[in-house]
């Protein structure tokens, strides 16, 4: 497969209106450290954006940031902590789940994914952060929409359009993203003994209440014990744990609280703030589930009351195992290697009910090819798509088949 690598805007637009000039279907990529999610896009050349990098504006004062897609999320992440700042959705590095080194994520990966960490559940999703673009169409047009200020949207809000497409809709050149301040302090309350029911309950509750829980998981035991974090994986019972974060004197009073909230009925323990951090970036990076490497892992996405209920029907068919982010409403799910069709349809069967959707996030490629990995669409909402998928890419030549067999 050719590969083709714009070190400028001007050389992007160049390599997409070639292609679209002659129908040549490209895929597009940046660190790649997802392309191992979606089916394999039907390709003649790769159009490599890791060239189109580098920070292009910071305004700390103003909590934005402007970068190229090709820039590692990692290097953003450096410039950001120098300023006590933060992506405050929280972007995983997927990296070692889908078997590639880490620390390759990008900027445009990510937002194209619009994945977003354990952090979800306060701060918002990656489009909720994504103040502005430029990209160039499947017509080989440049386009921009947004800004470098939160209020600056008229008409459609491409961005928001854009994040989730995994460059099915333009290749980006330019993102502009909101940051904000980094949190002074950090706390885990861990509850333990729980199963997946009551942990449940015992999230909602604490998710309802005054406490500004920033961070809601369970792990069953079975997956508390792989943890590399002592008092998560020593206990050897499941455990539920509840973030606490932000100024110093609020961040104890809070943890007190909660703290005193389960204490009568539950066995309680807390991570401070390295523990904390680096069992956060467990369950966000889904390293739970990155052994063994061949096994199938799906993310379900699921009313957050109705997690226990879904994984138990999947349990009742197939040898899952699974832990639970945001509350309960995403479950990632593990099936053994050589789970037949990667009990796709077991898993939807389970999810359909709820409204939720179950994409297969890894799995062989050949699975890949034979198995929608993204959950199929409503007919409405489908003939929806396709109208976008054709004003942005008429000749369909960006990552085609990514999302599905036909777009």
């Amino acid at each position: 497969m050719e590969t083709l690598r714009p070190t400028t805007e001007d050389e992007a637009i160049e390599a997409v209106g070639w292609a679209c000039a002659g129908e040549h279907a490209l895929e597009i990529v940046s660190g790649g450290s997802r392309r191992g999610v979606g089916r394999p896009a039907d390709a003649e050349a790769a159009l490599d954006l890791s060239g189109l990098a580098g920070i292009a504006l910071y305004e700390p004062e103003e909590l934005v940031l402007t970068a190229r897609p090709g820039t590692a999320l990692a290097e953003i992440d450096a410039r950001l902590t120098q300023h006590g700042q933060t992506l405050a959705f929280e972007p995983p590095d997927l990296g070692p789940l889908l078997g590639t080194a880490p620390d390759l994520a990008t900027l445009g990966g990510c937002m194209a994914a619009n994945l977003s960490g354990p952090r979800r559940i306060k701060a918002g999703a990656a489009r909720d952060h994504f103040l502005g673009v430029r990209a160039v169409s499947g017509r080989g047009e440049l386009f921009k929409s947004g800004g470098r200020v939160v209020k600056n949207v008229t008409g459609y809000d491409l961005c928001k359009l854009l994040a989730g497409s995994w460059g099915t809709l333009a290749a980006m050149t330019e993102i502009t993203v909101k940051v904000l301040p980094a949190a002074e302090k950090l706390r885990t309350v861990l509850v333990c003994g729980l199963d997946d029911r009551a942990a449940m309950e015992a999230m909602a509750r604490a998710l309802g209440g005054s406490f500004e829980v920033s961070g809601a998981a369970h792990l069953p035991a079975g997956i508390a014990a792989l943890s590399g974090v002592g008092r998560v994986r020593d206990p050897g019972t499941p455990v539920t744990a509840l973030r606490i974060e932000g100024p110093e004197p609020s961040v104890l009073a809070r943890t007190e609280s909660l703290r005193r909230l389960f204490e009568d009925e539950y066995g309680i323990d807390e991570l401070h703030g390295h523990n904390s951090a680096a069992f956060w970036r467990e369950v966000g990076e889904v390293r739970f589930h990155a052994e063994p490497g061949e096994a199938v892992v799906w993310r379900l996405s699921v009313p957050p009351a109705e997690g226990a209920e879904v994984a138990g029907r999947i349990a009742g068919e197939l040898d899952a195992r699974v832990f639970y982010d945001w509350g309960g409403g995403l479950i990632w799910l593990a099936l053994p290697p050589g789970t037949e069709d990667a009990g796709a349809e077991p898993v939807r069967r389970a999810v359909g009910p709820t409204g939720g959707h179950a994409t297969l996030v890894r799995a062989p490629e050949a699975v890949r090819r034979r198995i929608p990995a993204f959950h199929p669409q409503p007919a409405g909402l489908a003939a929806l798509s396709a109208r976008v998928k054709q004003a942005f890419d008429p000749v369909g030549i960006l990552n085609p088949g990514r999302m599905d067999g036909g777009s």
